[in-house]
């Protein structure tokens, strides 16, 4: 009993053990599945990482081989220097590495390197060589443009691309630059990176490095950059052809305001710190050397590229520029403009010479190149007023003129122009050599209607004008605006009997081991001109300075040729002359264009060009102009249709010619007794001629 009663006490105890623990259910079919599943899916996984791992290690093997060796930064090399010299063999100038010299990030201010990173890459010292999320944002854009057309580079990314790759924007080419960018950051610091960066970015103007780019502009070491400076130093990085501050000094200061409100927002500086900065930006400096031929070298290095492109090489730059001529011409700008300027209104002046074959001789851009380093010589464009009247008396000897032909100066109106000249008279019948030796308006303006403003535009463009001219008769009288160099470049081919020429100033560029890699062989071009029109528009022009507005430029016991110009209320004045052997065109004005006090073509510029060529040709015996061929086949004088017309309308007195030249144009003469409306002095902007049917009120 007690054995049974044992038993069933075992068993009850069994049971209840039994009871406590959980029954396990047979795995169905579902569970089953979604664990195959997961197991599958993990499986593969790792298969395709490991694929995509050996991949991506094939890719960077396929293009390690077009890696540098990292030897190559190990030991820096300097950054390409420019060494320019004049035509005797003298040192002009040295821009690049010889001219500042390398810098690292240790010893420059810490706001020019926070600029730096502030506008280029604030995330600098935290990725690794590469942003993600400013990928991420440029392959969104790229994305939607079907194309790269937005970078999202890093600072180690711009330097990868820099010194290994070429500059096309393609994918390809953005793989490569990342993989070069991881490279860079494992083999360099940080701040090694930032210095190697700063030291071979392009800052404009000829400059590479940073130190070579603040002894340019601001005539200091990169070491003592104020924010300011730091500021325009930063923002020229985006685009430093276009910003640099002797190319656009306010598009300049506009980027470094924007530097210094992303050091603002980047927490490097304060607000009141940022807007005393705004308020006074960076002032250009006078770097160290060749500070008087400024204006020249800055035009040698922005030609250099397109000869030579960028070699990354030391280079010499032998030049046309003579040492001698350029301080002339620099004492004869400012003695004149020191002596009379403030009296006159008139602040800034150029000048240019050259030889009749269009090597540059000396070049003034502007009073101080401290001041300012625009040059108003090559880049500004103005109204070359009656200066521009040579070009349209060309245009009339092909059409049928010649120096001794008679036109009649009397009021004259196409449509709602009806020029007066500068004196407000009219002197009647005149030859053409005296109409463009007193500078008559009307006269001009006659040639030009008769010959068509087409033709006088191919002719400016066939002696090298390239600005944008008008196609109206405001032409004839210098309202489309050009700049110094190209009308000086323009009279050059009547100096030198009608052939082709481009203005220029390098003769060779040599690597400093001497290689050759650029020599001037000629200009290339053919005549533009017959040697009878260049030899009649010489003996034109020099009438101009003989007994015409020009007196103040004769050159005693020197043949000299030349003409006036003087734009709308003396806004412009200029004086462009030659003699056999050189070429001058002197400008003066205001950078605001404000007027001067009657400062004409024929009173300062003119004692400013014979003043300097008094001095350039001072010791050189005189010479003389070739003698004038006939024009081929000139006999009658006038016949046929063209400006030979306005002879055969003489006959018929004053009436006849207005008619005859009416007529030409399909507009309706004025009643006898009017009298032509006032327009601008010379070279002013006119409204063009009102066509056949238009009203005078229409635009």
């Amino acid at each position: 009993m007690a054995r049974r009663g044992d038993s069933k006490g075992e068993d009850r105890s069994a049971g209840q053990r039994s009871a406590r623990r959980p029954r396990r259910r047979p795995a169905g079919r579902g569970e089953r599945a979604r664990r195959s599943l997961l197991w599958r899916l993990g499986y593969w996984a790792v298969v395709a990482g490991l694929w995509l791992l050996i991949a991506a290690a094939g890719f960077i093997a396929w293009h390690a081989a077009d890696l540098p060796d990292s030897a190559r930064l190990l030991d820096p090399r300097e950054s390409p220097s420019v060494e320019v010299r004049a035509v005797d063999g003298s040192v002009v100038a040295n821009r690049g590495a010889l001219y500042g010299g390398a810098v690292t990030v240790a010893e420059l201010p810490r706001h020019l390197t926070d600029a730096v990173l502030a506008i280029e890459d604030r995330n600098f010292y935290l990725h690794p060589g590469f942003d993600p999320i400013g990928i991420a944002r440029a392959a969104w854009t790229n994305l939607r443009s079907d194309g790269v057309v937005q970078g999202g580079s890093t600072i180690t990314q711009q330097l990868a691309k820099n010194l290994f790759l070429t500059p096309e924007r393609t994918f390809e080419r953005k793989i490569k630059e990342l993989i070069l960018s991881v490279w860079l950051e494992l083999r360099f610091t940080k701040d090694e990176i930032l210095t190697i960066y700063l030291n071979r970015a392009y800052f404009g103007a000829g400059a590479y490095g940073v130190e070579a780019a603040a002894q340019r502009y601001f005539g200091v070491s990169a070491r003592r950059a104020t924010l300011p400076q730091a500021a325009m130093l930063a923002g020229l990085l985006k685009a430093p052809s276009r910003l640099a501050p002797t190319a656009d000094l306010k598009a300049a200061r506009a980027r470094a305001a924007v530097v210094l409100s992303a050091m603002h927002d980047a927490g490097f500086i304060d607000r009141t710190t940022m807007a005393a900065a705004q308020e006074q930006p960076a002032r250009l400096g006078t770097p160290g050397r060749g500070a008087g031929t400024g204006f020249f070298v800055d035009w040698v290095l922005d030609e250099l590229t397109n000869h030579v492109g960028d070699t990354g090489q030391d280079l010499v730059v032998e030049t046309t520029l003579d040492p001698g001529l350029q301080a002339e011409a620099e004492a004869a700008v400012e003695r004149v403009l020191a002596a009379d300027g403030q009296r006159n209104a008139a602040s800034q002046g150029a000048l240019v010479a050259m030889t009749p074959d269009g090597a540059v001789r000396a070049m003034v851009g502007g009073r101080s190149y401290r001041d300012s380093q625009y040059n108003r010589a090559v880049q500004a464009r103005r109204q070359p007023g009656s200066a521009f009247k040579p070009i349209v008396y060309l245009a009339g000897l092909r059409a049928g003129l010649a120096p001794d032909s008679t036109m009649i100066d009397q009021p004259v109106r196409y449509g709602r122009y009806a020029p007066v000249n500068y004196s407000g008279r009219f002197v009647g019948p005149v030859t053409v050599a005296e109409a463009l030796a007193q500078s008559i308006n009307t006269i001009a303006v006659q040639i030009t209607a008769e010959v068509g403003p087409p033709a006088v535009i191919r002719v400016a463009e066939s002696l090298g004008i390239t600005s944008p001219l008008t196609n109206d008769l405001s032409l004839a009288l210098g309202a489309s605006e050009v700049s110094l160099l190209e009308l000086t470049q323009a009279y050059a081919q009547f100096a030198n009997g009608g052939r082709g020429l481009i203005a220029h100033t390098i003769r060779q560029i040599a690597t400093r081991d001497g290689r050759v890699l650029y020599r001037r062989a000629g200009s290339g071009i053919g005549p533009v001109m017959r040697p009878w029109e260049a030899a009649a528009m010489t003996g034109m022009m020099r009438g101009v300075i003989e007994r015409g507005t020009g007196r103040a430029a004769q050159l005693a016991g020197r043949e000299a040729a030349g003409k006036t110009g003087t734009s709308s209320d003396f806004r412009d004045a200029w004086f462009v002359g030659f003699t056999p052997e050189l070429v001058a065109g002197v400008w003066l004005g205001n950078d605001d264009s404000s007027p001067m006090k009657k400062v004409t073509g024929g009173t300062l510029p003119a004692r400013i060009w014979q003043g300097f060529m008094r001095a350039a040709l001072d010791g050189l015996p005189p010479s003389r102009f070739p003698a004038a061929p006939p024009p081929p086949g000139r006999v009658p004088e006038y016949d046929g249709e063209g400006l030979g017309a306005l002879a055969e309308a003489a006959g018929r007195g004053v009436a006849g010619i207005v008619q005859r030249v009416l007529e030409s144009f399909g507009a309706v003469p004025p009643p006898h007794n009017a009298r032509p409306q006032q327009a601008p002095r010379e070279g002013s902007r006119v409204p063009p001629p009102v066509l056949p049917g238009q009203r005078e009120d229409m635009p």
